[in-house]
């Protein structure tokens, strides 16, 4: 049974919330990742930013990215998996939640970030056509 941790890229950094776009745009360059969690003073997953969330909720609406808080780009719920869930599990997560990548926590730490390109070279096929499938759905 594959699980998680299996599937997932290692390493993956936060953005602190206090920070800002600017600093997550600064990151995400430096690491060449198109998402970061973003994690509270308390080192919790608050949620992802993504290239996109930067370019439409931030250049696109006109805000200084170098004063734009990153922490108020989480969105409502923060998704994660778990680094010993099964494949299916993360299957699952993604399609209910609609996310095209999860930050991938063991207990309370942040162990890596798994993506739809992840699945994609991992699993069988047909379970990465269901998943971009269910992505794809209005």
């Amino acid at each position: 049974m594959t699980i998680a941790r299996e599937i997932m890229t290692g390493g993956a950094q936060c953005v602190r919330s206090d920070e800002t776009a600017g600093d997550a745009a600064r990151l995400m360059k430096e690491t060449g990742v198109g998402a970061l969690p973003i994690c509270g003073p308390d080192n919790k997953i608050k949620g992802v930013v993504t290239d996109r969330d930067l370019v439409v909720k931030v250049l696109g609406a006109g805000r200084d990215p170098a004063e734009f808080p990153a922490g108020s780009l989480n969105q409502a719920e923060a998704v994660t998996i778990g680094a010993d869930d099964t494949a299916e599990e993360v299957l699952e997560t993604m399609s209910q939640h609609q996310v095209r990548r999860l930050p991938v926590i063991d207990g309370d730490q942040l162990v890596g970030m798994v993506a739809v390109a992840d699945v994609a070279r991992t699993l069988p096929h047909p379970d990465t056509g269901q998943l971009v499938e269910s992505l794809s759905a209005d």
